[in-house]
């Protein structure tokens, strides 16, 4: 049978099967002969050896599309970042580092802000106009009142989505309310390992969906920055590209003293978010000083 591993932990890896049912199973050991280790999110052949308690044996990785560092996740379509309309408000510095971090891995991403019924439409309005030229979508939601959702169920149908948020914006009420009927069967897992409660330290994915699934990513409090160099940081700031080529250093420009830059030009005219590009400010001179040591 075919499936995905939707956990690992402990030495199990859980797969969800194309029955809808979750296998723990096991990894033969012609894996590490060949130096290979299971991912959440690879696809798989197993081999069910106790339908009873729902065991088997994974026997085949197929191949990966991709494969994400942080978190550790294989085959992903696309991400998704939530964060709140307000309480908490959003932290635009994180917000960016995530879509620094998505387009570093060449993974699609997309934004959701959550509790419109906290916000007013010029709010929203101001962040689709700052997140939108930048060729991201934006997704609004509710998860109170379950607006929005349907638009956002089309945007994970058929796809595996990497969910990413801070704590406190209702990022756990959006995803069990994609759900539906689809629910994982970890109770007897948790039991079997008695490690239930400790298991949200891993990625691990959701199926939502006839394939559709969500990466719930825990920790995200803090992102680091990819390993790149200080002037490759505006490749991942889209909003520069259609500017640059005006730039009387086009090669060089870094967007930030240089004379003649048509990024800044654009930005005194309100054409780039201030906002955004005092965030590449920072994060350029955060490069430079991790460079140094």
């Amino acid at each position: 049978m075919r499936g995905k591993i939707i956990k690992g932990i402990a030495g199990f890896y859980y797969v969800y099967g194309e029955d809808d049912t979750s296998y723990a199973c096991k990894a033969k050991g012609i894996f590490r002969k060949d130096n290979q280790k299971p991912l959440v999110g690879d696809d798989v052949e197993f081999e069910i050896t106790d339908p009873k308690d729902k065991e088997g044996n994974v026997t085949i990785l197929l191949p990966r599309k991709n494969s994400l560092i942080r978190p550790a996740v294989a085959n992903v379509d696309q991400a998704l970042v939530i964060f709140a309309i307000d309480k908490p408000k959003p932290n635009f510095m994180l917000l960016d580092r995530f879509l620094i971090n998505m387009s570093w891995e060449q993974v699609p991403a997309a934004i959701c802000f959550n509790k419109t019924d906290l916000g007013c439409e010029e709010e929203m309005e101001s962040l689709r106009n700052i997140y939108e030229p930048c060729g991201y979508r934006v997704l609004f939601t509710s998860a109170l009142k379950e607006e929005g959702l349907s638009e956002l169920m089309e945007f994970l149908k058929g796809k595996t989505t990497v969910v990413a948020g801070p704590s406190g914006v209702g990022k756990s009420s959006i995803t069990n309310s994609t759900q539906g009927d689809i629910r994982m069967e970890t109770g007897e897992i948790s039991r079997k390992l008695k490690r239930g409660r400790h298991t949200t330290r891993h990625s691990q994915i959701i199926p939502v969906g006839s394939d559709t699934f969500l990466v719930d990513t825990p920790g995200f409090s803090s992102l680091f920055l990819p390993e790149m160099e200080e002037d490759e940081l505006k490749s991942h700031f889209p909003e520069f590209e259609k500017y640059e080529e005006k730039c009387r250093f086009m090669q060089g420009c870094r967007h930030i003293h240089e004379p003649g830059c048509a990024v800044k030009e654009a930005l005194e005219k309100g054409l780039i978010s201030r906002g955004r590009y005092e965030n590449y400010l920072d994060l350029h001179r955060e490069l430079a000083e991790k460079k140094k040591y």
